[in-house]
């Protein structure tokens, strides 16, 4: 899986790939081992290069923030199935839009409720799988028309779980 992470106003291309129980991550072009446990609902402890880390995030409809320590980083992520959508989502704007599990998982938060305004590219719901959390983000400028699963629900690949129109 490769990612694009924006930290402050630094942009960073993010490689992970599963090797048996542990991750290999390439941070632009570097690679190092990365072993990750999820403690709880939103925090990670992740062992880099022998060092533990204890890394929070904290979401807002505003802005997410990832927390370091006592450190604070205003960041984001996008993978480039999202980026797709979202540069397709500036030509494609008539009909509802459907947002699809890419990956079987659990649904853990719902980011935007049904009649919420919300922009190209930000997020509707936030699906586990394989212990990482996976932000689904709205296809096009709209309005939540729909949203097919609840908190808790699990959804196999391709399932449909939200519509903006």
């Amino acid at each position: 899986m490769t990612y694009e992470v924006t930290v402050g106003d630094q942009k960073h291309r993010v490689e992970l790939v599963r090797d048996g129980k542990s991750w290999r991550c390439r941070l632009d072009g570097r690679e190092f081992p990365l072993d990750v446990i999820s403690t709880q609902n939103g925090v990670l402890s992740l062992l880099v290069d022998g060092r533990s880390y204890e890394v929070k995030q904290e979401s807002t409809a505003q802005e997410t923030n990832v927390v370091v320590g006592h450190s604070r980083f205003r960041a984001s992520v996008r993978d480039p199935k999202s980026l797709f959508g979202a540069r397709r989502a500036d030509t494609e704007t008539q009909g509802a839009k459907r947002i699809v599990a890419p990956m079987p998982g659990k649904v853990v938060r719902i980011l935007a409720p049904v009649g919420a305004e919300i922009e190209a590219g930000q997020g509707v719901l936030v699906i586990e799988a394989m212990k990482m959390q996976n932000e689904l983000k709205s296809p096009r400028k709209g309005v939540v028309k729909k949203i097919s699963v609840s908190e808790g629900a699990p959804v196999e690949a391709g399932q449909p779980l939200a519509e903006v129109g």
